[in-house]
C-alpha cells in the first residue's frame, strides 16, 4: 500500500509548533470519548500507573491523528484494534506517520475492557499508535507475550457495548494488513463479487477527545495488576529508556518511518 498522507489535522501541528508546546503540555487529562459511526464510549487513563503512554497516546489524540481512523482487526473473543490507518475518502487507506516509540509499561493486567498498546512483535519499547481494547481476560496470554502489552486505560460505564457491536461485525479478508478488517453493512456475497469497500462500510472512528482534564478522575477504579510480569524474571525487556516525549514528539511524528504494526496474538 502506497503510504501518502500522514492523517495529521495541520492546524493542530502548526499551533503546536508555534506554542512550543510538547503533547503533555497540550492536556493532562484522564478521560477522553471515542466517537465513532456505531455509537460513543469513554476510556479513563491510567496517568499516573503507565505516565509514559498516557502521554504519548495524548499526543496522537491532540494532534488530531485519530481522526477518521479505522477499526481495521477484529479478533472474535479476544480484541479489536484501531489506531493505525485514516479514511479520507477514498481507498486504499492512508497509514498514519508514527511518532517515537514509547517504553514499554507493563503494570496492568488486559481484562476485558482495558484499552492496551500495540507493538512490533519481539520487540517491547516499540509501541506508537496503534492501540486495542480487549474483548475478554487476555492476561494469561498478553500479560506475558513481547514483554507484557501496556494497558494504560479502561472503558468506563456501557461503553463496552458499542465496543461489543463493534465485535459482533463480520469480517473479511481484504488483504494485508486488513486480513480480519471488521465492515458494516457488508455480505459475505458482496465480498465475493468484490464490491467496492467505502465509508459506509468502514468502522470508523470520528475522532477522540479528552472530555475530562482532571488530573483525578474515577479515583474508585482499581485496575488489576499484571503480577505475571513479575513473576517472569526473562520478561524483564531492559527498556530504551525513551524518556519524556516533551518537545519532540510532534516533529517526530512527521519524520518517523513507517513501520507496520504487529497485533496481539
Amino acid at each position: 500500500m502506497n503510504i501518502s498522507w500522514p492523517g495529521i489535522r495541520p492546524s493542530a501541528l502548526i499551533l503546536a509548533a508555534v506554542l512550543g508546546l510538547s503533547a503533555a503540555h497540550i492536556a493532562q487529562a484522564t478521560v477522553v470519548e471515542v466517537r465513532t459511526v456505531m455509537g460513543n464510549f469513554q476510556v479513563n487513563l491510567f496517568d499516573t500507573r503507565t505516565p509514559k503512554t498516557v502521554e504519548n497516546f495524548l499526543g496522537y489524540v491532540n494532534s488530531g491523528a485519530y481522526f477518521n481512523n479505522v477499526v481495521h482487526r477484529l479478533s472474535p473473543n479476544f480484541v479489536v484494534q484501531a489506531g493505525g490507518y485514516q479514511y479520507n475518502g477514498e481507498l486504499p487507506l492512508d497509514t498514519l506517520n508514527k511518532g517515537p516509540v514509547v517504553e514499554n509499561e507493563p503494570e496492568l493486567s488486559n481484562v476485558r475492557g482495558t484499552i492496551a498498546m500495540a507493538k512490533v512483535g519481539g520487540k517491547p519499547d516499540s509501541a506508537t499508535s496503534e492501540w486495542f481494547i480487549n474483548l475478554a481476560d487476555n492476561s494469561a496470554n498478553l500479560d506475558l507475550q513481547n514483554g507484557g502489552f501496556t494497558v494504560f486505560g479502561q472503558v468506563l460505564g456501557d461503553g463496552m457495548d458499542v465496543v461489543d457491536s463493534i465485535a459482533a461485525l463480520s469480517r473479511f479478508n481484504k488483504g494485508a494488513p486488513f486480513n480480519e478488517i471488521p465492515l458494516r453493512n457488508y455480505s459475505a456475497t458482496d465480498h465475493q463479487n468484490d464490491v467496492e469497500v467505502t465509508g459506509q462500510h468502514l468502522v470508523l472512528i470520528q475522532d477522540i477527545v479528552v472530555i475530562d482534564a482532571t488530573p483525578n478522575t474515577h479515583p474508585e477504579l482499581q485496575p488489576k495488576p499484571n503480577t505475571l510480569i513479575d513473576e517472569d524474571p526473562a520478561s524483564e525487556s531492559g527498556g530504551s529508556g525513551g524518556g519524556s516525549l516533551a518537545g519532540i514528539w510532534l516533529a517526530g511524528i512527521l519524520l518517523a518511518g513507517l513501520r507496520r504494526r504487529f497485533s496481539p496474538s
